[in-house]
């Protein structure tokens, strides 16, 4: 791969710029401060092996810290920088959304001072993870201790321990905000962080966890090891994308996804249990359910023994309008492709939010954001990396719900809270459910709603409003599901 800079441990500078700000929030003028830095990991020998970049915002008019929270966000990937969370709804600054649909990839791009962001209450830091964004791996040779779901983990607890100490922060309330892979970032550091790790303990507790959308399971990594009809996981939210674009009901896009649930619950996985045992009464009766539900056709779940393949899905539910939907938010289309293309598998990636919304995210924060924040670095941004495909998924304490479970057990009074867009096709709300109902966590300080949104729940003016007071109830220590 084509590099424009390298670092030796030996030349590397670490990075650090400030900025002064003022932002508008409930009627009330906020002043702030920024600090955006290099957070630097050190080997044995003294030398810079890595780094963690992060985007501090201070509100500069508070003399006494102790009781303000302190949020950490970052996205997920893994192999993801924090540009979603930072420019699409946490940042003093954001993107505009209009139709969630857009038709472009390409500008005029908008970005405003941000009215929802939470910076009057909270102070935040955004972070951008080891060899992602402006975080840097420094010796490649120490990549083993960084780029796997335990190894990820400590190194962000250590980095939050020294900022914490850097700005006298420990004794402020502390909260994990990740999206995606970002869940099981937060769920492993928890656990870590109540239980100790692989050589050390460490010395934060998180008074909260809100998980958008939730990577949290009680299998193996993603959950690919959950024993359970992949079908059932994700018919709640094959049935919200047919209720958003076919509106085979006039009940509500939750009311209609219980229904359908309650049906995938019962007569679906049971039909899916006896395959050809099934009369063909039954097996009528449970297209036409499916089929109501799911908006698939009658010759597809014939074609696939009444199955439903969440990639073969996004292509099958508008069909006969032409048109595919997106894995990361349902709500979003484009044209089928031509029919000597295999769209199961050539089509999985062609995606419409990304390929409209990845321009957007990147254009502005690296043209409005950074250049606000004071950071002039002649070193790559990298929004995304390819680190998932060599990530270490080997969990050797447990899975990410084994570990969110020990933190709030040995954490007493810690709450999480699991925001989920019914569209999400990237990662289904059915897993959310299977979560809860298995993971043994306590449900009096669990909390869980779900969206009209995608996986990037704030996508929409609606959509980022209603996530933003929602996570300015859990801060403040209320029901954010009220």
């Amino acid at each position: 791969m084509y590099k424009t800079e390298s670092f030796k441990p030996d030349d590397f500078k670490p990075a650090r710029f400030e900025s002064e700000g003022t932002i508008t929030l409930r009627g009330n003028e906020i002043p702030y401060h920024t600090v955006s830095e290099d957070n630097v990991f050190y080997g044995k020998d003294g030398k810079a092996i890595a780094s963690i970049f992060s985007y501090s915002y201070f509100r500069s008019d508070v003399e006494d810290t102790s009781r303000r929270p302190v949020v950490f966000a970052y996205n997920g990937g893994p192999g993801s920088s924090s540009m979603y969370v930072h420019a699409g709804f946490l940042g003093a600054r954001r993107i505009t959304y209009g139709e969630p649909d857009r038709p472009s990839a390409f500008g005029p791009f908008e970005v405003i001072d941000n009215p929802d962001c939470l910076l009057d209450i909270a102070d935040l830091v955004l972070v951008d993870p080891v060899g992602v964004g402006y975080g840097v791996l420094i010796d490649e040779e120490e990549g083993k201790n960084f780029l796997g779901i335990e190894e990820d983990a400590e190194a962000l607890l250590t980095f939050i321990e020294a900022w914490t100490r850097r700005y006298n922060r420990t004794l402020s309330p502390k909260y994990l905000v990740g999206e995606s892979y970002g869940c099981t970032r937060s769920a492993t550091a928890a656990g870590i962080a109540a239980n100790g790790g692989k050589e050390r303990a460490y010395g934060v507790a998180f008074d909260g966890i809100v998980m958008i959308g939730n990577t949290v399971t009680v299998g193996e990594y993603f959950g690919k090891e959950i024993y359970v009809e992949p079908s059932v996981i994700g018919f709640p939210t094959y049935a919200g994308v047919n209720w958003f674009h076919n509106h085979p009901t006039d009940q509500t896009v939750e009311e209609f996804v219980k229904e359908a649930k309650a049906f995938a619950d019962t007569e679906y996985v049971l039909a899916l249990y006896k395959g050809e045992a099934l009369s063909e009464e039954e097996k009528e009766h449970i297209i036409d359910r499916v089929t109501y539900y799911s908006g698939v056709s009658r010759e597809y779940l014939l074609r696939n023994g009444l199955k439903i393949n969440d990639n073969t899905y996004r292509q099958e539910v508008l069909k006969k309008q032409g048109k595919a939907v997106s894995r990361y938010d349902g709500r979003m289309t484009r044209p089928l492709l031509s029919p000597d293309v295999l769209e199961e598998k050539d089509g999985l990636w062609d995606d419409a939010t990304a390929d409209r919304y990845d321009t957007y995210f990147y254009s502005a924060l690296t043209g409005d954001l950074l250049p606000r924040l004071n950071v002039k670095l002649d070193r790559n941004y990298i929004n995304m990396t390819m680190y998932y495909k060599s990530w270490n998924k080997e969990a050797k304490m447990g899975t990410t719900a084994d570990q969110l479970r020990r933190a709030m057990t040995m954490r007493p009074g810690m709450r999480t809270f699991f925001a989920n867009g019914w569209f999400d096709l990237c990662t289904e709300f059915g897993y959310v459910y299977h979560t809860l109902d298995h993971a043994s966590l306590p449900k009096d300080r669990v909390f869980v709603k779900g969206y009209s949104s995608g996986h990037m729940i704030y996508i929409g003016e609606e959509n980022v409003h209603e996530l933003c007071e929602d996570i300015r109830k859990f801060l403040e220590g209320k029901d954010p599901t009220k």
